[in-house]
């Protein structure tokens, strides 16, 4: 009663501010959505719904309490706005960022054949500048121009800031060059539109042209060009924009201070970033978001977290932009636990629904190699922007998810995004793995329609897409055509040459680049030294090693490497294997290139050699074996160096040749060669791969006969041998006989007894090992954890994961695997599961298929249907899942889910991988 009493009474105030009309105030009379629907409905029995004042009122009410789609509705009644309607309602969407809607209305009006002036356009421009509405944009670019408003300094700006966005940078450059008098706010317009696309050097063109035609920068000018100098490395210009900003009175300012903390931390030396840090006295959330971006993007990721957890304690409330600057920080440390931590601080700050948050996180996940949980978390995503499509698309392409990447660039498009530069770059790297020539050229067609080509990251790409798909031809045209080249696009193209073996063309690249002014960098100096790889050239390739010590490259291992090929191909091996000994850390390549330097000049002896120190430092690739393996057949055998020998036999192990191996060794004896260690412990490790007993037995009686089982590595080894060769008991007794047992030697009897399925054996020289003082390892551990699964013991494994913990060691995802396996298989479903959830990391499909097939022995239908639809969440397309668990239904009974599983199964085509068998069936057994 006291409600429709209150209704009245205000229908009753309304009514009588209608009757007055020209002194109504809806401001007054209106408090809430319900006031505002009920004075509409007063309008329109009254019919006044037409009168442009009270209308002009209730439109503007709408939108001081928020009732925009109230707003809108009425708007949408009136048969002919007029301009100032128009402008009412352009202008108050636009306020309240509802830029769709401002293009909705301004079409609605142009169809009523409504005026625009110079309140119009503004906001209409901007709508499409944000919306990136390139073709309405251009149109009401006409509109200004038959309307003579083309002068006007307000849509001028407006023009110039929307075709900068867009990109079409030109445009946007020739509006200024047309006016007689731009004023500054177009002026910083068009550089924030240039430092947003990245295109940094016309900016400092700009800047001048300020000064050129009588203007003072301000502090929106200094906050667009100091990042500018930012990225370009301009520190001494940075400075002088900071005593610029000072002397004009700017630097209080809360924005220009982050810019300059930012400025100042790229520099090699971060102090003076901490300075200036450290002397704000008033800490804002800004100056700390640039200080955490700044440690973030110097790689130092502890720093940043260190620097988020003060400025909690200083309780200062991080913001989305806090936490898009920190999180970053978890793909350099390569920490997942950082990475969560940071998601549940997201959460309990409030910030699970903003979109820059949520798209860092994506981003976080997808380059830490966590597809699966970046892919979760952009499905429950509803409003999807583009920067987030175009994380999800590079993410899969940085996981080597060509197909995928493509794909979801499609369903982009599908959703209603345009691709932007940062998406064709994405897509044109996934088109040069594939090779999919046809879908990069659609690519590149679309770039030049959108009027994206002329950004260098988009024209790079191309180069690089069109080089890796050999159409080299294409890369020289494009280049030709491009208005800015930087130091990537020409080595982008030089390496291009390299890899078609067109060298002379890289050379002349590398000339007419000098000519231009453009230094080459490490990567050309990289990309161009194949070039140089002949006798020939030595010259040359010695000239761009002393540049590269000119220019303070000469340590970095990728280009050491590379000298060390050019120095070996061109005859200088004295300077590639001075290189390789002075350098300070070496990888595989760099043992590799020196190996492929010795056997390229024929010094097979060395090459091997080589590779025998190799081995014990650095793990050989296939590179490595390609060029080591055609150097042990064709090595004449009267060599009589040992490590030779060793070399040969280490690699027809490695490559699972064992019994080549020792045939080698019996040619050394043979030869009466006296074999060391190393030959020693290859042979043992050769009769292990074969599974010989016979063989074994000859072995160990050459080991004792020459003395070697002193040495604990082969006595090691000799346990193991007879452990993989069946022979447990004497496995036994040389263990037992050891004088001193290492950690080696208890590992390798308790892998003896679990690769003999004793697992009561296993756990027994475990307990010895403890009582004896050496402490197992996480491998240990893991052993006697797959003997108790194989033997049934449950107890035990949980005294053995139990003991981990007791001696610090954490338990992996492999040792869950293992207590997984053996409570499944134990009947004990419920406690694997929970073993499952409290997992520490994401379960691998293996084991929960493992503990599915459990579910379906013991006809657990319950657990089953949990188990299953985690796989069906982690891997949709695997057909097992689906079969283990209809069979689970039809076992309980529940015929009806299981049709319906099998028809889900048919309908989607998933199919099980066929088998094979090994046996050889009589003909007359096969069945047709």
């Amino acid at each position: 009663m006291v409600s429709l009493k209150n209704k009245q009474e205000s229908a009753s105030i309304m009514y009588s501010s209608l009757n007055s009309r020209s002194s109504c105030n809806f401001s007054n009379i209106c408090k809430n959505t319900n006031h505002l629907k009920s004075l509409k409905a007063l309008l329109i029995v009254n019919g006044l719904i037409q009168h442009k004042l009270l209308l002009r009122q209730f439109l503007e009410s709408c939108f001081n309490l928020g009732s925009v789609d109230l707003a809108l509705s009425t708007f949408n009644t009136i048969k002919k706005p007029s301009l100032l309607l128009q402008n009412l309602m352009i202008r108050s969407l636009s306020n309240n960022g509802l830029h769709e809607n401002v293009l909705s209305v301004y079409k609605t009006c142009q169809v009523w054949n409504c005026l625009s002036d110079d309140f119009t356009f503004p906001f209409v421009i901007k709508a499409c500048s944000v919306l990136g509405a390139f073709e309405i944009g251009k149109e009401i670019h006409c509109a200004v121009l038959r309307n003579g408003y083309e002068r006007n300094v307000v849509i001028e700006t407006a023009l110039v800031d929307f075709y900068g966005k867009i990109g079409h940078l030109g445009t946007a450059r020739s509006l200024i060059d047309r006016s007689p008098q731009p004023d500054l706010v177009s002026l910083n317009a068009l550089i924030s539109c240039y430092s947003f696309h990245g295109i940094d050097q016309p900016v400092f063109e700009v800047f001048k042209l300020i000064f050129a035609v009588g203007l003072k920068p301000n502090l929106s000018t200094l906050a667009s060009v100091i990042p500018v100098c930012t990225r370009l490395g301009c520190l001494d210009t940075g400075k002088s924009l900071h005593g610029f900003a000072v002397k004009s009175g700017f630097l209080a300012n809360e924005f220009l201070v982050p810019a300059l903390i930012s400025m100042y931390a790229r520099d090699v030396c971060v102090s003076s970033a901490i300075n200036m840090f450290e002397d704000v006295k008033r800490k804002n959330v800004a100056v700390w978001n640039a200080m955490i971006s700044a440690c973030t993007q110097k790689d130092m990721a502890f720093e940043a977290y260190e620097m988020f957890r003060q400025m909690l304690h200083a309780d200062v409330l991080p913001n989305s932009i806090t936490f898009v600057s920190v999180i970053p920080s978890c793909e350099v440390a390569g920490g997942i636990l950082y990475g969560e931590s940071f998601h549940a601080w997201v959460i309990k700050h409030g910030l699970e629904n903003q979109v820059s948050v949520l798209t860092a996180l994506v981003s976080m996940y997808a380059k830490l190699g966590e597809m699966h949980k970046a892919e979760n978390l952009f499905d429950r995503i509803s409003n999807r922007n583009l920067l987030l499509w175009n994380v999800m698309v590079s993410g899969y392409v940085r996981n080597c998810l060509w197909d995928t990447s493509l794909a979801a660039f499609c369903e982009m498009q599908l959703g209603g995004f345009s691709p932007d530069a940062v998406s064709i770059v994405s897509v044109l790297s996934a088109c040069s793995y594939l090779e999919a020539v046809l879908f990069g050229k659609c690519a590149h067609a679309f770039s030049i329609r959108k009027g994206i080509d002329s950004s260098p990251n988009v024209s790079n790409a191309l180069l690089a897409f069109y080089s890796d798909c050999r159409q080299l031809t294409s890369s020289f045209k494009l280049f030709h055509k491009m208005h800015t080249r930087n130091t990537v696009s020409w080595n982008t193209l030089i390496s291009g040459c390299v890899h078609s073996g067109e060298m002379e063309k890289a050379v002349d690249l590398g000339h007419s680049m000098q000519k231009e002014g453009v230094a080459l960098d490490l990567v050309t100096l990289i990309s161009v030294l194949p070039v140089y790889c002949d006798r020939d050239y030595l010259g040359h390739g010695m000239t761009l090693h002393g540049h590269a010590i000119k220019k303070g490259f000469a340590s970095d291992v990728s280009l050491v490497n590379a000298l060390i090929s050019t120095y070996c191909k061109c005859g200088d091996l004295d300077s590639g294997r001075f290189l390789f000994e002075v350098m300070s850390e070496r990888c595989v390549v760099s043992w590799n290139a020196l190996i492929t330097g010795l056997r390229h000049l024929n010094l097979q002896n060395e090459a091997l050699v080589l590779f025998s120190q190799m081995t014990e430092y650095q793990r050989p690739n296939s590179v490595t074996l390609l060029n080591v393996l055609p150097l042990c057949y064709s090595h004449l055998q009267g060599t009589k160096d040992i490590p030779v020998w060793n070399a040969i036999i280490s690699v027809h192990i490695q490559t699972k040749y064992p019994e080549k191996a020792v045939c080698f060794f019996y040619d050394l004896l043979r030869m009466g060669l006296q074999p060391d260690n190393i030959t020693v412990l290859s042979l043992v490790s050769a009769c292990a791969q074969l599974n010989f007993l016979s063989l074994a037995h000859s072995v160990m009686a050459y080991v004792i006969c020459k003395g070697f089982e002193k040495d604990s590595a082969v006595s090691n080894a000799l346990i193991d041998m007879y452990a993989r060769c069946g022979d447990i008991v004497t496995a036994k007794k040389l263990f037992e006989g050891l004088i001193e047992k290492d950690a080696v030697s208890w590992s390798v009897m308790i892998n003896g007894y679990c690769l003999h399925g004793d697992g009561k054996a296993a756990l027994e020289i475990l307990s010895q090992m403890q009582l004896s003082g050496v402490i197992p390892n996480v491998i240990v551990f893991s052993t006697i954890l797959s003997a108790c699964s194989h033997a049934g013991l449950v107890e035990q494994a949980w005294m053995v994961l139990n003991s981990m913990v007791e001696n610090g060691i954490s338990a992996r995802i492999e040792h869950y695997a293992c207590l997984v396996d053996l409570l499944g298989r134990k009947g004990h479903l419920k406690e694997a599961y929970n073993v499952v959830k409290k997992l520490p990391g994401k379960p691998s499909v293996t084991l929960l298929e493992s503990l599915l097939g459990a579910c379906s022995v013991h006809g657990n239908v319950e657990i089953g249907e949990e188990i299953s639809g985690l796989l069906f969440e982690m891997d949709p397309d695997n057909p097992v899942p689906y079969v283990i668990l209809s069979n689970i239904y039809a076992a309980a009974g529940r015929w009806a889910d299981a049709n319906k599983l099998r028809s889900n199964i048919d309908r989607r085509r998933l199919r099980k991988a066929a088998g094979c068998s090994l046996l050889i069936r009589e003909k007359s057994d096969i069945m047709w």
